[in-house]
């Protein structure tokens, strides 16, 4: 699971599986979002004015973009994934890389964050990971989402900081 930081996407939970060869993803992992099927899931989400100001960012994945593609596409890209409610990343971020994502909205509506399956291409097709994963991926979402609308429905209080019950 990954939210928009800035041009980025960060990770902010994973469930790794071993492998022999593995992608050294942790918590805070920072990937150039138009290269990654969640960080084209949270762009596709936002307004125009609010994609042209992440896209001015620079990344700080550390990650160089090269020359990136042209605007023009990322936006037809991004059009095709806000229809359709999932993304794919076939290769784009890392040869032999290739995953689906979705948008895993809170109770409000908002997608602040996307979740993903990623597989090696030479495992695992496009069409399998569309036809098996994706769906399985889909109903993780939905689940989550019912129980974070469940969560943000609950009474909400804050509790005061430790300094403050000192000086309060």
């Amino acid at each position: 699971m990954a939210r928009l930081d800035g041009r980025d996407i960060e990770y902010v939970a994973l469930v790794a599986v071993p492998k022999i060869i593995m992608v050294r993803i942790e918590i805070g992992t920072r990937f150039p979002a138009e290269l990654t099927s969640q960080g084209k899931v949270l762009l596709a989400a936002l307004t125009p004015d609010e994609l042209d100001h992440v896209l001015s960012l620079p990344t700080r994945s550390g990650l160089h973009l090269g020359a990136g593609r042209p605007r023009a596409e990322l936006d037809k890209d991004l059009e095709a994934v806000a229809e359709q409610g999932w993304a794919l990343s076939d290769g784009e971020l890392a040869p032999g890389l290739r995953s689906v994502a979705v948008p895993v909205p809170d109770g409000s509506g908002k997608a602040s964050v996307a979740m993903n399956i990623a597989v090696y291409s030479a495992e695992t097709s496009v069409q399998r990971l569309i036809d098996e994963y994706l769906p399985t991926l889909q109903r993780t979402a939905d689940d989550i989402t019912e129980e974070w609308t469940l969560v943000q429905s609950l009474p909400q209080s804050e509790v005061p900081a430790p300094g403050d019950l000192l000086t309060g």
